[in-house]
């Protein structure tokens, strides 16, 4: 490292402790739902990327793929430009026709859950797919496992589920039903890296898992997500359907890594066309950047201790809220430790006020909320015209649609952030009550 190189990076860890926010004001400092944790450290790692001018995915990227794999015990991760764009790869990547028989098709279903993000959703109608709906159940957010096993038609090919607000959903008991009935499952991991079911890590069970860096999220690379796998068939097809759809493997920067690059023929191209420009899967440029590598590596280091908060944050406002009269508190899944997203409520009928009155009092407080994503995600106008079958009804879909919201335990929360939440809320719900 240069002399130059290193005062740089020591001015930036400098500039960035005279960036640090001053002590907490009740009903003045915004006390948000979710947001990055970043320390000296993670701007020295960005700033130093920088200083290389490494652009494209490259070193930094492919060390945090690897490091990531290990975290799971997986054997490959690739990192993408977001988490939205991982779902679509990993459900894209069941549609290869290198998976021949066994592949999605046009018009097969896909078991998911009524109440959640888009991005869980939103890949199965743009791969053709019929979304089969279940309901949720209120205090957990996640469906039954006899729920899902409920929705499974001749026509069921794929099961994908997101772990709701980190709380794991049965996956143990659900990849054993994908398995009896020869299903894939895709496990949505965004809003969960770091929780167990049965001593586990959620992100382990299925074919494929999702991660999401998006600021909100357990660690963030600013945008950014991944798809991890053990199988490297499946890793393979996601790698080149990230990678523009091409067959060749070679990193950036790096030609003839197979040692035949112009002794290939495939499709109908002529015999010796080259490696690096033939296209085995329709795909995309979904690639992340060194930069995001950078700073996602740099994360990656605290992502226990971030967990830790946020398991404590979490328990520290269901103690403080146990005995508030009007709503229903949020409980873990059985056999699971969640590494929470975020702390759920719902205002029960006989509250004697609603959620929009509660909101409204928190966030006059500047103490942030969010609703429990899409609710009914059938309702939205995105989804009138898209084809899709309900198993029953979706009655807590729609009692979360009117009645559920959820505030923050990230880490970057402190003591008198949250006893002033729960100060909020008692208040409130006491006087209302």
């Amino acid at each position: 490292m240069t002399d130059t190189k290193a005062l740089v990076l020591e001015l930036a860890r400098k500039y960035h402790k005279e960036q640090e926010p001053r002590g907490f004001e009740p009903g003045v400092t915004p006390i948000l739902s979710s947001g990055a944790v970043l320390d000296e450290k993670d701007r020295g790692a960005l700033v130093e990327a920088a200083l290389e001018m490494r652009i494209a995915a490259g070193v930094r990227t492919r060390k945090f793929e690897s490091e990531f794999a290990r975290y799971f015990r997986l054997r490959k991760a690739h990192m993408v430009n977001s988490g939205s764009s991982a779902n679509l790869l990993a459900v894209s990547a069941l549609t290869s026709p290198k998976l021949k028989d066994l592949r999605l098709r046009p018009g097969d279903e896909a078991i998911t859950v009524g109440a959640g993000f888009p991005t869980t959703i939103n890949p199965l109608v743009q791969n053709g797919l019929t979304p089969v709906f279940v309901d949720v159940e209120l205090g957990t957010y996640n469906a039954s496992l006899a729920q899902i096993e409920a929705a499974i038609s001749s026509r069921t090919r794929l099961i994908m589920i997101a772990h709701a607000l980190g709380n794991p959903f049965p996956v143990a008991e659900v990849a054993e039903l994908a398995r009896r009935h020869d299903l894939f499952l895709i496990e949505d991991n965004c809003d969960a890296v770091g929780s167990t079911y049965g001593g586990r890590l959620t992100g382990t069970f299925g074919d494929l898992s999702t991660v999401s860096f998006y600021p909100a999220h357990h660690i963030t690379a600013g945008e950014g997500g991944c798809v991890l796998t053990s199988s490297l068939e499946l890793a393979r097809i996601v790698e080149s359907m990230r990678d523009w759809g091409r067959d060749c493997w070679c990193e950036p920067g790096t030609d003839n890594t197979c040692l035949k690059r112009f002794d290939y023929q495939l499709g109908t191209l002529p015999a010796g066309y080259d490696h690096k420009y033939i296209f085995s899967h329709v795909g995309y440029n979904l690639k992340a950047t060194d930069l995001q590598g950078a700073l996602a590596l740099s994360q990656l280091r605290k992502v226990d201790d971030f967990g830790a908060a946020r398991r404590h944050n979490w328990q520290r406002l269901r103690d403080g809220l146990a005995e508030v009269p009007g709503l229903l508190l949020p409980r873990a899944t059985p056999d699971s430790d969640p590494s929470w997203f975020g702390f759920a409520l719902t205002v029960l009928p006989d509250a004697g006020f609603t959620r929009r009155d509660l909101v409204d009092f928190l966030e006059s407080r500047r103490i942030g909320t969010r609703r429990l994503f899409g609710g009914n995600i059938t309702r939205h106008p995105a989804y009138q015209d898209v084809r899709y079958r309900i198993v029953d009804e979706l009655v807590n879909c729609d009692i979360v649609t009117e009645d559920t919201f959820w505030i923050g335990v990230y880490p970057g929360l402190t003591k008198e952030m949250l006893d002033y939440v729960v100060e909020s809320i008692t208040e409130f719900c006491t006087r209302k009550g």
